[in-house]
């Protein structure tokens, strides 16, 4: 069988948040993780996750102080780089660029965390919902932005946000398109350096996921060793929130209400259960099957281990 064809930039990705050209010229190292999602999926909970096992069950390791979201716009191009190319560590980072406007390293490993969109939704909102005014000044008025301003939920209800990702994810109440987002990460899943990991199967069996993480990464030396324990521990979403500060980007004290603790929120699913329609879950599923075929919606809505 022929090796998949490696992933190739094909345009920039420019909005209100976000500016792939930092990845022309990226200073790539051959041991570079990115952990790669749409927002709400599971980004924190797997840099969590990789800070454990790349640096030894660390407590004091604080993810949202060196795993860099690469691709946001307020951190200028040069400036991201030299912060990177200053790190002494195995570099972790997180991107939220659709795969075609990644240049793609062959030698880096990615990781790309899938939940059902029904959840992210849920947690969307809430993440909105919660954020102070200065959170919104950011967003749309520091210099730079491309493409309109994105605006906080008009609406008390999630179920409006799901309406329109079932209908049209390109509408203005979703930060971006979320289904070929998914889609192309999806349909490269047999990237030999690339490895798929489910919100609903951390939750499931945290330590199992940790272990298949582990040996992707060629961290498999943790496994099973004097430190694992910890490390597993430090992943449960107990420790995290208790840690709040910790785990989160440093801004969040001052961009969301509650700060940190309401970055790291609940971790649960299936908060829509009661809310939504049986028609509500037919349409958002039709969607999900038109969008990324039988397996594809298969596995978003269950994981691997559904």
């Amino acid at each position: 069988m022929a090796a998949p064809k490696i992933p190739v930039k094909t345009r920039e990705f420019q909005n209100h948040s976000m500016d792939s050209e930092v990845w022309n010229g990226f200073p790539f190292r051959p041991d570079d993780i990115f952990i790669a999602t749409y927002s709400k999926s599971g980004t924190t909970w797997v840099q969590q996750i990789v800070g454990q096992l790349t640096q030894n069950a660390n407590p004091d390791v604080a993810p949202g102080l060196i795993s860099p979201w690469v691709d946001t716009r307020f951190v200028p191009k040069e400036a991201m780089h030299g912060m990177l190319e200053a790190q002494t560590h195995r570099r972790f980072m997180k991107t939220h660029s659709p795969l075609d406007a990644l240049v793609w390293s062959p030698d880096a490993k990615y990781i790309f965390v899938g939940r059902d969109g029904r959840d992210m939704i849920w947690s969307l909102h809430h993440h909105f919902a919660r954020a102070t005014p200065l959170f919104w000044q950011l967003l749309n008025d520091t210099p730079g932005r491309v493409g309109p301003p994105y605006q906080a939920p008009t609406s008390p209800d999630p179920r409006d946000m799901l309406v329109d990702l079932a209908e049209d994810d390109t509408r203005a109440s979703l930060p971006w398109p979320f289904w070929s987002h998914t889609r192309q990460w999806w349909e490269a899943r047999d990237q030999p350096n690339l490895l798929l990991v489910h919100f609903n199967d951390m939750m499931k069996d945290l330590d199992g996921e940790m272990r298949r993480i582990a040996e992707f990464l060629g961290e498999g030396k943790m496994v099973g060793g004097d430190k694992w324990d910890e490390a597993v521990e430090h992943c449960t979403f107990r420790w995290m929130k208790e840690h709040a500060e910790q785990v989160s980007p440093p801004q969040a004290a001052v961009v969301w209400e509650g700060g940190a603790q309401t970055f790291v929120n609940k971790g649960t699913n299936g908060r829509w259960a009661d809310v939504l329609s049986a028609e509500d879950n037919e349409k958002y599923l039709a969607k999900a099957r038109a969008e990324l075929g039988e397996e594809g919606a298969r596995w978003l809505e269950k994981g691997r281990l559904g």
